[in-house]
């Protein structure tokens, strides 16, 4: 009997634990009495929390609205970031997708998904849309190959990005590099003309950054994510930036 399943326990559970490049990371439910008699799934690394499954909106938005803008009937996209699943089932949740690549550079992530230990893993293994792609969608993202290691120099209609907090806020400081011209510039050569290039941010709009993308991309612009968070007891907020690569 767990802690969850014990009326005497903790309303806590930690369903797995493993190291990584990047420290340990952890995979944990627990439930809070006060919200509901439902379990919330965490992720940490390090002592650092990298996502809860109660504040998804943002990740769900940051697909909705890079896909809403993509054109086209039959949509290939990427999504930088597996996390918990959410972008990536929203994404999923649209008629338009094709097939879906959703790359992440922690196996334990993906096996987390592929062994159902996470609610969205079985919804995402039964779409016969949905592939994962185990490497660095930073290191893909400036190379010559691109993020199909079965088809190098694929190109996208959508590539949506959710890994480091913000722009500044990073979980590596090696992904710094990737937020200058030139990387961003590299990993537009994976979008079609007029395709997108989305990503999620923990915090409100980057006007440098924005200046950034305006050098590659058209149609710019920061759309402010809000929602209800209980532990404050107020509006919280998330950021989607969009940009549109030239038709021409």
């Amino acid at each position: 009997m767990t802690d969850l399943e014990s009326p005497m326990g903790l309303m806590f559970e930690e369903i797995d634990s493993q190291p990584s490049a990047l420290g340990e990371i952890t995979l944990r439910r627990r439930r809070i009495p006060a919200l509901g008699d439902r379990d919330i799934f965490e992720v940490k690394l390090g002592d650092e929390f990298l996502m809860s499954s109660m504040f998804v909106d943002a990740e769900v938005a940051l697909a909705d609205l890079g896909i809403e803008r993509a054109a086209g009937e039959s949509l290939d996209v990427v999504v930088g970031g597996l996390g918990l699943g959410y972008t990536a089932e929203a994404a999923l949740r649209h008629d338009r997708v094709n097939e879906l690549l959703v790359v992440d550079a922690l196996d334990t992530v993906i096996n987390w998904h592929e062994q159902e230990k996470v609610p969205l893993g079985k919804l995402l293994n039964a779409d016969p849309r949905c592939r994962y792609v185990l490497g660095s969608f930073f290191d893909f993202a400036v190379s010559n190959e691109g993020f199909d290691p079965q088809s190098p120099g694929r190109q996208f209609d959508a590539i949506l990005l959710d890994i480091d907090h913000s722009p500044r806020a990073l979980l590596n400081e090696s992904n710094a590099s990737f937020y200058t011209a030139e990387s961003l510039g590299k990993m537009a050569r994976f979008l079609k003309e007029c395709g997108v290039f989305a990503m999620w941010s923990n915090d409100p709009p980057d006007e440098p950054f924005m200046d950034t993308l305006r050098e590659l991309f058209v149609e710019v612009e920061a759309r402010v994510v809000s929602f209800y968070n209980p532990f404050q007891n107020r509006e919280s907020t998330n950021t989607v930036y969009l940009a549109t690569r030239s038709g021409s």
